[in-house]
């Protein structure tokens, strides 16, 4: 039996602050935790031929938060882009960060075109962190993008395509999402890949991110496995076409 594996993977990682305060410990502890289950993850979903893992890291929301635990997020993000190079390059995985980078520090920003950079070469899954990301801000930027191209003359408001829509948001050069992966029992997409998850499957658990071991993430897979796709058509002609194929 052929089993489908999904090209594109998205995950809201969420859950640990409540992970820290069942543990009686506090949320940095939880999000130092959660770092683990990012390796976990990111070398499960090479293993299972998963190409491209994106993963909701810090949202444009976020800044919100206590000031001292966006500095501490801040400081492990630092942490973690040089601590994890080495086992990236070991596992042939690509580094992209998406969002809005210019509210970072300089240094941060730097340290994250060095991890693109020294992962670039690399041939096997390609792993996305959204920071400073929203939904809506891509859209945004997308809008401002074409609007310039109306004022500039080079784009009619009327050709304008979704194709087009899809061209000036991040990631355009791979494939949207096949599942959505959200941990920590909200069942929402919080503001995450808004356009590109149109006809992505959501995946809900309750189990908090840094629980959210192998197992966890193969049965999400083993969830996609079962769903059948239809982008707009019905049962029948999904199936009709697959034998039409074979």
């Amino acid at each position: 039996m052929v089993v489908t594996v999904p090209q594109h993977v998205a995950i809201v990682m969420d859950g640990n602050g409540r992970w820290a305060q069942q543990h009686g410990k506090k949320r940095h502890a939880g999000h130092k935790e959660g770092v683990k289950s990012v390796r976990r993850v990111v070398e499960r979903a090479a293993q299972a031929k998963v190409k491209i893992l994106t993963m909701f890291a810090f949202s444009s929301e976020n800044w919100r938060r206590p000031r001292e635990e966006v500095g501490l997020l801040m400081d492990l993000f630092m942490l973690a882009l040089k601590q994890e190079i080495k086992r990236l390059q070991r596992n042939n995985v690509r580094l992209r960060i998406i969002g809005d980078r210019s509210r970072f520090s300089q240094d941060l920003q730097a340290s994250m075109v060095k991890a693109e950079l020294d992962t670039a070469g690399n041939s096997g899954l390609i792993l996305q962190v959204a920071a400073n990301y929203g939904g809506r801000w891509d859209m945004t930027q997308a809008v401002r993008s074409l609007a310039q191209q109306v004022r500039d003359g080079s784009v009619e408001p009327d050709a304008i395509t979704e194709e087009q829509i899809s061209a000036e948001l991040s990631f355009s050069d791979l494939p949207d999402p096949d599942l959505f992966i959200r941990t920590g029992g909200e069942q929402r997409l919080s503001n995450f890949l808004l356009w590109q998850s149109a006809y992505a499957e959501l995946y809900f658990t309750d189990v908090l991110w840094p629980d959210f071991h192998e197992a966890e993430f193969d049965a999400a897979l083993a969830a996609f496995a079962t769903r059948q796709r239809r982008f707009g058509l019905v049962g029948e002609q999904v199936t009709s076409s697959k034998e039409t194929a074979g």
